[in-house]
């Protein structure tokens, strides 16, 4: 859908009460399956994510991984740095669990990946569009993350695709839309309104919410408009979309 359509305020109404929303499954399927593993994002897919959200680093010999913390700990039980670690010296202590994003865009196949950048630098983030590039997955593989990261990832990829993370309900100056180039910008659930998703349309931008896991605040977002919505219940917002597209 063109930034074209979204600035007819006649054509966003008739957009939104036809184009489906598009399920995110956060760090894959993470209340059935580890997050951020191949088999999480196996099991989101199958459960009918149209796009599954990773979080990428890189390990110390600049290997893009799937991790969202900086350390194993919380996830793995070893209270090490990535950063700290080779790649080889990672899979040693998760016994293989943590997937390259190459294997993740494997896995994937045909589904889309939102890359998150967490602690992104300037040197991480080329590297991570790099190897997206060196996949052919562009077309696959969309990012997120705050304002600098993204720049990061603009400088980095002139096409990339970027769902801008925004935490505040003060919109982002158009200095910085202008620099970024977003095709989205990313909210929490709870910021999201009627009138919020109507303006970023008429301004020719999509919307996406995170993290919704409830019925009642999923069919909120569909009310309000959101083009997007990002769960850890992937199966949950499925039958919620399902009942409200029959």
């Amino acid at each position: 859908m063109d930034s074209d359509t979204f600035r007819d305020p006649s054509a966003v109404k008739a957009a939104e009460a036809t184009a489906p929303v598009t399920v995110v499954a956060h760090r894959g399927d993470p209340y059935r399956v580890r997050e951020n593993t191949l088999r999480s994002i196996a099991s989101a897919v199958e459960r009918g994510a149209d796009a599954v959200e990773v979080d990428v680093r890189l390990t110390k010999d600049g290997v893009p991984v799937l991790l969202h913390d900086d350390t194993l700990k919380r996830l793995w039980g070893h209270d090490r740095p990535l950063a700290a670690l080779t790649y080889e010296q990672a899979g040693e202590l998760t016994y293989g669990g943590i997937p390259t994003l190459r294997e993740a865009l494997l896995t994937a196949g045909e589904k889309r990946l939102m890359l998150d950048l967490p602690g992104g630098n300037e040197d991480s983030v080329r590297t991570i569009v790099r190897t997206v590039r060196e996949c052919g997955a562009g077309e696959r593989v969309y990012y997120c993350a705050g304002a600098v990261a993204m720049l990061q990832v603009r400088a980095a990829d002139p096409a990339a695709e970027i769902a801008l993370t925004w935490t505040s309900l003060a919109p982002p100056r158009p200095v910085l839309l202008d620099a970024v180039r977003p095709r989205w910008l990313n909210y929490r659930f709870g910021l999201v309104s009627r009138e919020l998703t109507e303006r970023l349309h008429r301004d020719g931008l999509l919307v996406s919410a995170w993290t919704a896991d409830t019925p009642r605040t999923m069919r909120k977002l569909i009310r309000n408009g959101v083009d997007s919505i990002t769960t850890n219940r992937v199966d949950t917002l499925a039958a919620v979309l399902r009942k409200a597209h029959p």
